[in-house]
């Protein structure tokens, strides 16, 4: 069997009565699982990174747990079967020093000419570590600071890895990682750690060399966990290709020596708060520039493959989000962010990229919540997390298939790069499929007698003529709306229930389409800054 998907962008004109069509294409996908469909998803595929300076707010400690966060998380397992994984990591890992002396679980200073969005100074102290435990069933990854060298940098190493192995026990940890972003240590100015001249050789050795000293603590203080098949990595965690660093190099050099890296984990930001042009719709909402910005990983991913390098070790991005810097207002805080985050994240799933951690920070322009209330931002939900919301629909398993874990995700091409489209097989066959329009509709300048343009897609489903298919919404009053989000009639607001899911009494929920009894072709519309997922 075959399902055909037809398409084509049907505008709302001027007048109520005309409607503008564009020539439709065809595309048809198989019932089963095509060749080209990406591999199987890595179990929970929609997890986080979360800033180390920052982890305290999101997670609070043992006498006030942040029950928002969890909640937020336990959304989005209720929806893909699997609690988010969360790196702990960032910039502010590679600043950390251990202080057993501190009171507090962290004490960071910030310093302008370095970052105004997180401290640069940075203490921690033992209750730092109470923060693991405030998250049930929730598995993390623990940065250790590879930025810092000298006594300093020595001493924390070797005091944080047995209390990090404790604090991870009894089935909490996900993976180790050493360093975040060693690839920019010798160019980011003013926070430069390391020489002009030093090469993927020197960053290698001290790797390596690191990774067996904690190694040797968590075998003292944590034996079962050091472990060969129990101590295992994410890395380089870089920021990126084409930085000071080159990540076939760095695997060429033998950072996979002891075959403790389970994970080959890199970084990806597809544009920065301050650069020229930078659009909700020329950067975020648009297909071909997720394509592009995702394709290097892809070209990576295969080098190190056919290579012999990082052969069977999956590529994931650990630490990724909209706009480097930690996002720009307008833009990563709005609507239009989470349909991006829904487009970047199916498209990787699409290519083989099995895991994304999108980053989070307190006062991050690009969080997906704010955790505590600061004299910059308000606690609660914000929009991208509806995004992810999306992305963990599209992406749960199916109880009646035996085969559930197995889930695929394939790209369907469209025209436009305003539009996108992807289809989910569980256990080989056709499940779901997603549907964006990403044309730009900001409600804040229409009239308020306008008519929102509507884009309409038809699929052929010959084999399914005699059902109707429930249609889940993702929708906003635009893309530039920052509140008033929802997702099948859900929100998960801090105000209404604590993040909690609360039906909205004002937002037709139950929808369904037909299939066309004789054509076998069922019709769906969506408005401009909208997605939806039809479910087969």
């Amino acid at each position: 069997m075959f399902v055909s998907l037809l398409f084509g962008a049907a505008v709302v004109a001027a007048s109520p009565t005309t409607v503008a069509r564009d020539s439709p294409s065809a595309v048809t996908i198989s019932q089963n699982a095509p060749k080209d469909a990406g591999a199987a998803i890595l179990h929970p595929f929609v997890s986080f990174s979360i800033e180390f300076a920052s982890f305290p707010d999101f997670a609070g400690n043992l006498s006030l747990p942040n029950k928002f966060s969890n909640q937020l998380l336990d959304n989005l397992a209720d929806l893909q079967g699997f609690k988010p994984y969360i790196r702990v990591g960032g910039n502010t890992q590679d600043f950390a020093l251990y202080d057993p002396n501190l009171k507090t679980g962290i004490n960071g200073t910030v310093v302008p000419a370095i970052s105004t969005d997180y401290p640069s100074i940075v203490y921690i102290g033992p209750s730092y570590f109470e923060s693991y435990a405030t998250w049930p069933d929730t598995k993390f990854s623990f940065g250790f600071d590879m930025g810092k060298n000298g006594t300093e940098g020595m001493d924390t190493l070797l005091a944080t890895a047995p209390l990090a192995c404790k604090a991870l026990k009894d089935g909490k940890l996900a993976y180790w990682e050493m360093g975040n972003e060693p690839d920019l240590f010798k160019t980011s100015a003013p926070d430069t750690k390391r020489p002009a001249n030093w090469t993927e050789s020197d960053y290698v050795t001290e790797w390596l060399s690191k990774t067996r000293l904690v190694k040797r603590q968590i075998a003292k203080a944590c034996p079962e966990m050091a472990k060969d098949t129990e101590y295992q990595y994410i890395a380089p965690s870089f920021a990126g290709i084409g930085n000071s660093l080159d990540p076939v190099k760095t695997w060429q050099e033998g950072l996979d020596t002891y075959h403790d890296i389970k994970l080959n984990s890199m970084h990806n930001y597809i544009g920065g708060a301050t650069q020229p042009g930078v659009t909700l719709q020329r950067t975020l909402m648009n297909h071909t520039s997720t394509v592009n910005s995702v394709q290097q990983h892809v070209d990576l991913s295969k080098t190190l493959n056919e290579d012999g390098l990082a052969k069977d070790i999956p590529y994931i991005l650990g630490e990724m989000n909209s706009l480097y810097n930690e996002g720009k207002p307008g833009l990563s805080n709005s609507f239009g962010a989470a349909l991006w985050g829904v487009d970047f994240n199916l498209y990787c799933a699409s290519q083989s990229i099995r895991r994304t951690h999108m980053h989070q920070g307190t006062d991050y322009r690009y969080a997906s919540w704010q955790p505590v209330a600061t004299n910059k931002t308000t606690i609660g939900t914000k929009a991208p997390y509806y995004g992810n919301i999306m992305v963990a629909a599209m992406l749960g398993g199916d109880s009646d298939n035996d085969n559930s874990d197995d889930i695929r995700v394939v790209n369907l091409p469209l025209a436009k790069d305003t539009e996108a489209a992807y289809a989910t097989y569980i256990g080989g066959k056709i499940a779901r499929i997603a549907v964006l329009n990403m044309q730009e509709y900001n409600y804040t300048g229409a009239s308020t007698s306008a008519t929102r343009p509507t884009a309409s897609y038809s699929f052929h489903l010959p084999d399914f003529s005699a059902k109707s298919l429930s249609v889940h919404r993702l929708m906003a009053n635009g893309s530039d709306a920052i509140t008033g989000i929802s997702w099948d009639g859900w929100s998960y607001n801090y105000e209404l229930k604590g993040g909690a899911p609360v039906r909205l009494s004002n937002i037709t929920v139950g929808e369904t389409v037909s299939v066309d009894a004789n054509s076998g072709v069922v019709e769906l519309k969506l408005p401009y800054s909208s997605g939806a997922i039809l479910n087969l």
